[in-house]
């Protein structure tokens, strides 16, 4: 599918976000390994949350979709079953890597992984490499890094971990497999990472504890099922936020999104820039704060961002890179190489793209260096099937002379399924 952006001055209304895709997938992973029945409301109904629900109805969980409703009955002490077929996780990696560590401490029962080509031939040896240590029996291709992977669930041992990388989800998966583990599991990591199952784990009545960027969790609890209210995604919020602040007619209030403070880093990151963005309202859902947001067009300028700033907002440094092409100065985004190994190599992906609509970027080995204020022209651009990249060049189009057309626009599906109606809301029917 393509989609056709116009140019537009005005971007105005009020609007709500998918829901958290982190937190979505989550639910369904630890209702499904609780007591009783979990029902979580506001639940995103996208393709990789969807991978989530399909594999754990495969494992013998009963799963209700009602809308945006979700109730899991889990399967507790009894466990999971081994599944009649393949689990295909699509191009779900948060499914993937965090099934995984569920999976390795089901004793007795076999699992075969797959996803789509893109996911095949993204990095798991970061999460495989500690569950083995664990005594997980993972048998993958490339010395058991790259998917399919086959699992056999087996007792495992606690762990003390030093992770090489701030990475949510290889934290969740050593969590998750520490929850049936013998022991006392410890995971350190070099700067905080999203902690969102952290704060699930809690909410479900586990007993855990942090201390600086160390986690420790006691094998063998057991969990409740519990009601999760899933606040509205801040990644996808961000693509929004920054189409208001760049237009020069924007007032734009996004209710409802969640502000974890290991999430929050575009809002940090555009505040430097001079954006006006005000944040109202704030609130819990549960154990996630929750806040609506008013953003107003701003004269933005720029700035240099890495270091522990980048995994609070590594999802939504597209959205940034947009912000950078109107402000004043050169903008550079460092230490952010993950990206490399995300739906696609986002740092090229997004260099390549930008540049065709005449932006002034540079790619370098941990991220991007932009020159703002460069006069953008519509032309044919690819979102190279990932739909961060998707939504960022829509909002470069809105700000680019003529017509802007993005290739393979279907892939917003993944995280934000109605986000081509919800920009026509706001920019006067730019959209074509």
């Amino acid at each position: 599918m393509n989609l056709t952006v116009k140019q537009t001055k005005r971007i105005t209304g009020e609007v709500t976000v998918p829901g958290d895709k982190s937190i979505s997938h989550r639910a369904v992973m630890l209702g499904a390994l609780a007591e009783g029945t979990t029902t979580i409301e506001g639940f995103l109904m996208g393709a990789d949350c969807l991978s989530t629900i399909n594999c754990f109805r495969a494992l013998g969980i009963p799963i209700n979709v009602d809308g945006r409703k979700v109730a899991v009955v889990g399967g507790g002490e009894k466990g999971f079953c081994t599944p009649d077929t393949v689990l295909d996780t699509g191009n779900s990696g948060t499914t993937t890597r965090l099934i995984m560590g569920i999976l390795a401490s089901e004793p007795g029962l076999y699992a075969v992984l797959n996803g789509d080509s893109s996911l095949n031939g993204r990095p798991m040896g970061r999460v495989t490499k500690p569950l083995m240590q664990m005594g997980a029996q993972i048998y993958g291709r490339a010395d058991d890094t790259m998917m399919p992977v086959t699992i056999r669930g087996h007792h495992l041992r606690a762990i003390d971990y030093q992770s090489p990388v701030a990475s949510a989800q290889v934290k969740s998966a050593v969590l998750l497999a520490g929850l049936r583990a013998q022991g006392k599991s410890r995971y350190t990591e070099p700067s905080p990472s999203r902690d969102h199952t952290e704060n699930m784990l809690k909410a479900f009545g586990a007993d855990l504890s942090r201390s600086g960027n160390t986690v420790e969790l006691e094998g063998g609890q057991v969990l409740t099922g519990q009601r999760v209210q899933v606040p509205g995604d801040i990644s996808s919020a961000a693509f929004l936020i920054v189409a208001a602040l760049i237009v020069p007619q924007g007032h734009l209030i996004v209710k409802n999104v969640g502000i974890n403070v290991t999430r929050n880093g575009i809002i940090e990151a555009l505040q430097e820039m001079g954006a006006d963005i005000q944040i109202l309202n704030r609130r819990f859902f549960g154990r996630e704060e929750v806040a609506d947001l008013e953003v107003k067009s701003s004269s933005l300028r720029a700035a240099q961002f890495g270091g522990s700033l980048i995994p609070r907002m590594i999802d939504e440094i597209p959205a940034l890179a947009v912000a950078a092409l109107t402000a004043e100065g050169k903008t550079i985004i460092k230490d952010a190489q993950e990206l490399r190994v995300k739906e696609s190599d986002r740092i090229s992906a997004l260099a390549l793209e930008l540049k065709k609509l005449g932006a002034a970027i540079t790619e370098r080995p941990d991220g991007i260096e932009i020159l703002g204020g460069r006069l953008l022209q519509g032309t044919l651009v690819s979102s190279h099937q990932d739909h961060r990249l998707a939504m960022a060049l829509a909002m470069a189009g809105l700000i680019a002379q003529g017509t802007t057309i993005v290739e393979g626009a279907e892939s917003v599906t993944v995280s934000f399924p109605d986000f081509t109606e919800v920009l026509k809301s706001i920019s006067r029917g730019k959209l074509i």
